[in-house]
């Protein structure tokens, strides 16, 4: 039976944690339980593996705020055999080091049992205080895990970071979000089911909080639990769009169906016609609504190819780059990447004469029938393809001192056929005397095509 002291520890405890914030009470219990991360955490995924079996070596948990990496390090010391020394970097130091380090090693020689250090916020450690840790996780003494919202490959050190597998963990998506927050609401134990039946929320307040949390699962708690106490100020049980939006102090943007095309048309228009502030705007406008990142970025490869062409070949090469920088910083900070884009995009000159060269090719391949392959162009290479007379009269344009040679390169149905034509903007001016019109003044209405605006 208890004793009187322990029951006033456990009923203080319970106290503590029925007066902690939302975020706290909802903390995951299980691995399963976790939000997100499917690549790392789910059956059979490599670090779920290793935390249920034990045999978790040294790592480093990397990923943005509110994504689990204290929840994983804290679900790691339930299931370890090992002893489990938590630390922050913020307030510890190369003396609370040394002294972890000698009760591991106390620990080590009098009950054989090892030692988890798990260091949250490993980044705030500089250079000397992560020495300090390196030859005892290099010999074994201390498996860490250490907990960062920093590129690890800046910010930790060479030799540490090598001893130690990394785990990336990804912003939670808003349907994770979504789920966190009904799970608050259902809870009758740490949630807010409790009292007289609890809260309700309104599908634009739910949508709206998981939007604009970052993809935070504490800011997404956080919020709720701020908008809840807003509704009970006016004896509310039912969560509101203004609640929520007063809980992150941001307003909602409406932003149907209907608008969510109107605005990418918008903004792929605005960059098409040269004007960077529209496209700017048109970019602030689809951000502050939550938009995709990503979505955003594939449009802007897709302009930079369709509109401005090869008139500025290095349009493709921004937008790529701003597309690649979306996966690897994410938001907010990829908006810079993403205005710049915008920016360049907009102000280059604009052809879309590629474009329209495969849209008429593949017109005129569906209108069909295929056509032959000449025979100098087919391949000889396998056994038997001369005596067929494959590759008979085929001229090597490497072998003529100009680098080019006068042949038919297209099937003789369509030998003649021009597609691409390049205009005189940019360095698309170029190219002009290196594809002299020798065919039909027009094959296909390619012209009549680009004055209709060609394709959206």
């Amino acid at each position: 039976m208890p004793s009187g002291d322990d029951l006033f520890t456990q009923a203080a405890e319970q106290r503590v944690a029925a007066q902690a914030p939302l975020a706290s009470r909802m903390r995951p219990r299980t691995l399963d339980e976790i939000a997100g991360q499917q690549h790392l955490l789910a059956p059979g995924k490599p670090l779920r593996a290793l935390i249920e079996a034990d045999r978790l070596s040294s790592c480093i948990l990397w990923g943005p705020a509110g994504t689990g990496k204290t929840t994983i390090a804290r679900l790691v010391a339930r299931a370890t055999a090992k002893a489990f020394e938590p630390m922050s970097a913020v307030t510890a130091g190369v003396k609370e080091v040394r002294e972890v380090v000698e009760r591991a090693r106390a620990r080590l020689g009098e009950q054989g049992r090892g030692t988890i250090l798990f260091l949250d916020e490993i980044h705030r450690f500089n250079r000397t205080q992560q020495d300090a840790l390196l030859p005892h996780v290099e010999d074994g003494l201390l498996t860490l895990i250490g907990a960062t919202t920093e590129n690890p490959f800046f910010e930790v050190n060479g030799p540490l970071r090598s001893r130690s597998t990394l785990f990336r963990l990804e912003a939670l998506s808003t349907d994770d979000l979504r789920a966190l927050i009904d799970r608050a609401l259902a809870d009758p134990v740490r949630g807010l089911a409790g009292g007289d039946g609890g809260f309700t929320i309104d599908e634009d307040a739910a949508a709206h909080l998981a939007a604009r949390s970052d993809g935070d699962a504490r800011a997404a708690l956080n919020g709720l639990e701020v908008a809840a106490a807003l509704a009970a100020e006016t004896g509310r049980s039912a969560i509101t769009l203004d609640d929520a939006e007063t809980a992150i102090n941001l307003r909602a943007v409406r932003y149907g169906r209907d608008e969510h095309y109107d605005v990418i048309s918008a903004f792929i228009k605005s960059i098409r016609g040269s004007d960077p502030d529209a496209g700017v705007y048109w970019l602030a406008r689809m951000l502050e609504a939550g938009e995709d990142a990503r979505f955003i970025a594939r449009r802007l490869v897709i302009l930079a190819s369709e509109d401005v062409g090869l008139a500025d070949p290095m349009a493709l090469v921004v937008a790529t780059a701003a597309a690649h920088a979306v996966e690897y910083v994410g938001l907010p900070e990829a908006q810079l990447n993403l205005s710049e884009a915008v920016i360049y995009l907009a102000t280059a000159p604009k052809s879309n004469r590629a474009a329209l060269a495969v849209w008429q090719a593949r017109e005129d391949v569906r209108k069909g029938p295929s056509a032959e392959v000449p025979v100098h162009l087919r391949d000889a290479h396998y056994q038997g393809a001369r005596t067929l007379g494959h590759g008979k009269g085929y001229a090597y344009p490497h072998d003529d001192p100009a680098g080019w040679v006068a042949q038919q390169y297209q099937p003789a149905e369509l030998e003649g056929r021009r597609y691409y034509r390049p205009s005189s903007h940019g360095a698309e001016a170029a190219l002009r005397p290196r594809s002299a019109d020798e065919g039909p003044r027009d094959p296909g209405g390619v012209e009549e095509q680009e004055r209709a605006g060609g394709e959206e």
